[in-house]
């Protein structure tokens, strides 16, 4: 009975020694990564504008409602132009009455003509006379319609599919041609970053940028123009949301690349607060001390980078 605790120790180291495995230790190429705060944006933000002055009477919109392209979302009133589509109408009625007479006039001297009661000269007047009054009823129509195109025109539209982001104006408030009543926000978003300078050189349009949500971006555009020593850049994420505008979001974007020597995170010893690995050399096994750096994405998995004690060749033991 005493032997069983030795043999299942025996056991025990046996499969550990089998488990083992030896990696022998080369330089792989790692991405050094920048954290920043990105801003989520819209990527477009339009105002829909007042394209007539005059009293704003309704306002079917606030700051978050959805709207699409078209939509009527507020409506200007100018009293003035009912006024002017009263006299527009009375225009008509005159020009209507003069037409009448003068296609009348025509008629009668066309038969006094077939007569011989009146002249050809006489009837060429006339007939001048039926075309003036012709060419006023339609001006007057045509003002007609300039008015109800404008009295139209009152009514504030969406430019686009997408949400409203502000509302400046408020019913009963006296709103100028061309004022803004509300600007929409729409066609997705995207992050905006602003990346320091001395990291210009390592940006490509591609690169995969980290959010901190645990999503993966890709870096679309890269603005030439350097403002205050930041470079600006704008980054697709899939399913970003678009709760707010103009929210801050943690992104680590890549910078530059370099060699570096890694290990599996399991290889590390820790030995009262020093760090270890477990070497072979000449086929004994060695252990030495090392200065582990931060966690690395490699083609095989994340890997933990090894400052020093490490060379190149090294053949590490991981268990």
């Amino acid at each position: 009975m005493k032997l069983l605790p030795v043999l299942a120790m025996g056991l025990s180291v046996a499969m550990g020694d089998a488990a083992a495995e030896t990696i022998t230790v080369v330089p792989v190429e790692v991405t050094d990564m920048k954290a920043l705060f990105g801003s989520v944006e819209s990527r477009f933000v339009i105002p829909a504008r007042s394209r007539i002055g005059g009293t704003l009477v309704s306002l079917d919109v606030t700051e978050g409602s959805p709207v699409g392209a078209g939509q009527v979302i507020a409506r200007i009133v100018d009293d003035k132009l009912e006024l002017q589509l009263t006299a527009a109408d009375a225009r008509i009625l005159a020009a209507e009455a003069q037409l009448q007479n003068a296609e009348a006039e025509l008629r009668r001297n066309t038969e006094l003509l077939n007569r011989g009661a009146t002249t050809a000269q006489q009837l060429d007047q006339i007939r001048t006379a039926a075309d003036v009054a012709r060419n006023a009823r339609a001006e007057a129509d045509a003002v007609r319609a300039v008015i109800v195109q404008q009295m139209q025109e009152g009514d504030v539209i969406a430019p686009g599919d997408g949400r409203v982001l502000t509302v400046p104006m408020r019913e009963g408030q006296f709103v100028l041609p061309g004022e803004a009543v509300a600007t929409v926000a729409g066609g997705g978003v995207f992050l905006r970053l602003a990346i320091p300078e001395r990291h210009a050189e390592g940006l490509a349009p591609g690169a995969v940028v980290e959010v901190g949500n645990g999503q993966e971006g890709t870096i679309a555009k890269i603005y030439p123009e350097i403002a205050n020593g930041r470079v600006t850049a704008d980054a697709t994420v899939p399913d970003l949301r678009e709760d707010y505008i103009g929210q801050r979001v943690l992104v680590r974007v890549p910078v530059a690349s370099r060699q570096a020597l890694v290990v599996p995170q399991s290889a590390l010893v820790n030995r009262s607060g020093i760090d270890m690995l477990e070497i072979e050399v000449d086929g004994a096994r060695e252990r030495i001390v090392v200065v582990p750096g931060g966690v690395v994405k490699t083609p095989e998995g994340e890997m933990r980078e090894v400052l020093s004690g490490l060379r190149t060749g090294d053949r590490v033991i991981v268990q």
